[in-house]
C-alpha cells in the first residue's frame, strides 16, 4: 500500500444520536452525529408512524373518496387494485 494516502481509522469512534443514545463504532471520523438510531427508529421500536410529506396522505384520501363517489353515481363498484378490464382468456 502507498504510504500516507489512507485516512486514519478510529476503532473507538463515538456515535451520538439526537435522542441521546451513544455508542462506539469503527470509522474514519472521531465523532459522528446522527438523527435516528436503532433505539429511536420506528422499525426497531415497533411504533407505527405515517410520515406525511406535503399532504400526500390527505391528497390520496381525497382522490380515493372522489373515485368512490363517482363510481356510486354511475352505479358501478370502484375497481379494485390489480384488476383489469381485459376480457378473460386474452
Amino acid at each position: 500500500m502507498k504510504a500516507e494516502i489512507h485516512p486514519t481509522y478510529y476503532a473507538d469512534a463515538m456515535v451520538t444520536c439526537a435522542c441521546g443514545n451513544t455508542f462506539t463504532v469503527g470509522s474514519t471520523r472521531k465523532t459522528i452525529r446522527v438523527e435516528i438510531c436503532s433505539r429511536c427508529h420506528p422499525f426497531f421500536t415497533g411504533e407505527q408512524r405515517i410520515v406525511d410529506t406535503a399532504g400526500q396522505v390527505e391528497r390520496f384520501m381525497r382522490r380515493l373518496e372522489a373515485r368512490r363517489q363517482h363510481a356510486g353515481e354511475a352505479g358501478e363498484s370502484p375497481e379494485q387494485p390489480g384488476q383489469t378490464n381485459a376480457p378473460a382468456g386474452s
